[in-house]
């Protein structure tokens, strides 16, 4: 069964090295470019560290971000935490299992700056510690590969890792005629699965919101 990324570079290739390390039949089929976006910088000396969810904040942050190096990092996962030190950032923190859960343990007291995407998963901060946000870059859709149809048509199982790429690749299959009933999905998380609505062949949910539990998802699929 041909498995489908869709997810933009380098993750892409990154996800398909992988699958295809487990012997799946994967492709890539980014649908997104990830750009960066204009942003104020604001005075690192009012925050104590900083909130990341994806390695695209320090690959495409900027200049602006050399004001920032001394705030230590809690990031969503490894390969997040990997472009922090990349970069030159302390990390304080690396979770594994969505950003709100390392929101949840950061201490009472601590005064966090979000870095973010356009399209970003909303968060509560637990008592006693604040938030605020700056957008530093975006993922801008892209239309779908036309030699990805042909096996859309024959039963692909796509892989979504996000809510966006969810959305925007029901709409493409809309827009070029591909029946949801043919195509296989699997999802991150919860969240993803909801985004990409009814009607798809089979939708399956990842145990954990990783890469790693996603493609344990996919080779479990393409073996049933």
């Amino acid at each position: 069964m041909p498995v489908l990324v869709l997810r933009p570079e380098p993750g892409c290739s990154a996800t398909v090295t992988a699958a295809q390390a487990l012997g799946l039949d994967a492709r890539a089929a980014p649908l997104f470019a990830v750009e960066p976006r204009g942003w104020a910088l604001p005075d690192a000396a009012a925050f104590d560290a900083l909130l990341v969810g994806s390695a695209n904040a320090f690959r495409h942050g900027g200049a602006k971000l050399d004001a920032l190096r001394e705030l230590p990092v809690h990031a969503v996962g490894e390969a997040t935490a990997e472009a922090a030190r990349t970069g030159g950032f302390t990390v304080a923190k690396c979770g594994s299992g969505g950003l709100q859960g390392v929101l949840d343990e950061v201490p009472a007291g601590t005064r966090l700056l979000r870095l973010a995407g356009e399209e970003r998963v909303e968060l509560t901060a637990p008592a006693g510690v604040s938030m605020a946000e700056v957008i530093v870059y975006a993922s801008v859709p892209r239309a779908l590969d036309p030699a990805m149809l042909p096996a859309l048509r024959a039963g692909a199982l796509v892989l979504l890792h996000s809510a966006e790429a969810a959305r925007h690749f029901a709409s493409e299959c809309a827009r070029l005629g591909i029946a949801p009933s043919a195509v296989a999905l699997a999802a991150i998380g919860p969240r993803v699965t909801a985004a990409a609505g009814d009607g798809w062949r089979v939708v399956e949910t990842a145990d954990q919101p990783s890469d790693t539990a996603l493609l344990a998802l996919a080779h479990r699929m393409c073996q049933s």
